[in-house]
Formats: structure tokens, C-alpha cells, sequence
């Protein structure tokens, strides 16, 4: 009833909420990617996303598929897989950013590990930045980080879902507008650090260090104690905390992507770095969704 090529581009569209990001990741052309999601709809006998001149969102029946078309195609892979007699082998080293320490990745991780038992999975949890270096440097074969967004070109990777910076504190936090910012980082290269600082200086706002840490829990615990403010993934915002609103009288910190890059390696390593990057973005959505 629900073809899987549909269903990939339904994933796709509902995880960067754009027809046009879709049809890019895909390598389709937009019109395609409306065809694909109208026959869907079509076959379903509802909407699945609602269309207007501020974006595109899901429908209660979409979310509903959204779990419908993971389990359809993660069934689809598994049969084909039986059939074929692939097996994968060999060690991939994974990085994944800070952000998704309190997301639903090692679900992801865990499904992959069922399913490919003979690849010998590493994971290194580190700063955007500094899994791009490592990258680079051939120390990792695959990462989940972030970027500015709309960046693209060379190198840029494959985007998984799109979002946006916003500023957050503790609900009892109250900024005084005559005394600096308090803040609370990462070092660097923190790609929200330099954000923030960027868009503090370009209004104008004098801001202090009131916390610097790598950990994104000793972060989010200064963060709870009220010891400043922190630039987060407005999808991320970790439990115990709040966006700021506007009445703060903080800058824009604008959008930020979260991208697939691969390494240099070819082989096994490369068959198995592309296994992992097709079941994260099948699976996409539950990485900005609270466990």
C-alpha cells in the first residue's frame, strides 16, 4: 500500500520541514519530492503536512506516519539485506555533537548494532567543531554536527534537519539590561559560542564568562542554577529550561543546521559508515524530540 520510495521522501521532507532541502538531500527535483508526498496522501486518504508562506508542518496524521514509515522501511531494509547476503564488517568510528547527548540517538545506535552485529561500532562525543577537525584528520570515518546555517559547498554534508539558535536560562532568570550578559559556552570551536558573541557585539550588548565548560551537563547545570544564559538548538532545549523571550532584549542568533559528514576511508569502513548515515536520517525526527 505505502511505497518505501515514497515513504523515504515523506522522512525526508518531515525532518527538514522544506520541499526544497528534501529534493536536495534526495537528489530529486522539488516537483518529484511534491509528487511523491501528494501519492502518499493520495494512498493515505489524508494530510500529511500542512503548506502555507511561512514553511511547511506536520499534520496530527503525519506525526502518526512518522513512526509508520520508519518500522515500514527499517523492514524493507532488513528483508532486503537477508536476501542479498550483505553483511557488514570492520570498525566505523562515529562522532556525534554535544547536542545530542539528551536525544534519542542511542536508540538509533542500538537498532544499527541489532542489525549489523560484526561491525565494531566507536563513538566519540565532542564539540561540532572539533569532530570536524578530527574528520578532516582522518581520526573519524563519520559525524552528526552541526553548521551555520545555510552553509553548503564542498564538504558541507548531508543535512538531517534544520533549526534554529535561541537563547535559554533557568524560568527564574531575570537579566538586569544595565550589567553584562552572563554566559555560559563552550570553548572553542564552539560554533554557538561564536554565534552568540558575534550577535552580542553586533548589538552592541556587553556580555562576561560566567561559565565555560566542554560537558553539556555541567553546562545545562550552571544553566539551572542561574548562573547565565547559554545559545542552544531551539529543538534541543534540555529539561529545566526555557527559551527567553524576546522582552530579554537579546539579539537573533540565527539558523543552525545539523549535517552527515563521511570521511575518506572506502571499503567495508565506507559500506558501514553508509549504513549508519541512512538510518539516521530514516530516523532523523527522534533526534529533536525529548526521550
Amino acid at each position: 500500500m505505502y511505497e518505501p520510495t515514497q515513504l523515504r521522501t515523506f522522512l525526508a521532507v518531515a525532518q527538514t520541514l522544506s520541499f526544497t532541502q528534501a529534493a536536495r538531500r534526495l537528489g530529486l527535483r522539488q516537483s518529484t519530492v511534491s509528487q511523491h508526498v501528494r501519492r502518499l496522501e493520495e494512498a493515505t486518504g489524508r494530510p500529511l503536512f500542512v503548506r502555507d508562506t511561512h514553511g511547511v508542518e506536520l499534520t496530527e496524521d503525519g506525526e502518526a506516519m512518522l513512526g509508520f514509515a520508519r518500522t515500514i522501511l527499517e523492514a524493507h531494509e532488513r528483508a532486503a539485506a537477508f536476501f542479498t547476503g550483505t553483511r557488514l564488517r570492520g570498525r566505523l568510528r562515529f562522532g556525534a555533537s554535544e547536542d545530542f547527548v539528551t536525544t534519542r540517538l542511542p536508540e538509533i545506535l542500538e537498532a544499527f548494532r541489532r542489525e549489523h552485529p560484526e561491525v565494531d561500532l566507536e563513538l566519540t562525543v565532542e564539540l561540532s567543531g572539533t569532530l570536524q577537525a578530527r574528520l578532516e584528520a582522518g581520526r573519524l570515518d563519520l559525524i552528526l554536527a552541526k553548521r551555520r546555517g545555510g552553509e553548503d559547498g564542498d564538504g558541507g554534508g548531508e543535512l538531517v534537519w534544520q533549526d534554529v539558535l535561541v537563547w535559554i536560562g533557568s524560568p527564574r532568570l531575570r537579566l538586569d539590561p544595565d550589567r553584562a550578559v552572563p554566559l555560559i559556552v563552550f570553548p572553542p570551536p564552539g560554533i554557538t559560542q561564536a554565534r552568540a558573541l558575534e550577535a552580542l557585539q553586533a548589538q552592541g550588548r556587553p556580555w562576561r564568562i560566567a561559565c565555560t565548560s566542554s560537558s553539556l551537563s555541567a553546562n545545562v547545570a550552571a544553566a539551572r542554577a542561574g548562573l547565565g544564559v547559554m545559545a542552544h538548538t531551539r529543538g534541543l532545549v534540555p529539561p529545566g529550561l526555557v527559551e527567553l523571550p524576546a522582552r530579554a532584549g537579546l539579539p537573533e542568533l540565527g539558523a543552525v543546521d545539523f549535517v552527515l559528514r563521511k570521511g575518506r576511508r572506502r571499503g567495508a569502513t565506507q559500506d558501514a559508515a553508509d549504513a549508519l548515515a541512512t538510518a539516521i536520517l530514516a530516523g532523523g525526527d527522534r533526534l529533536h524530540r525529548p526521550r
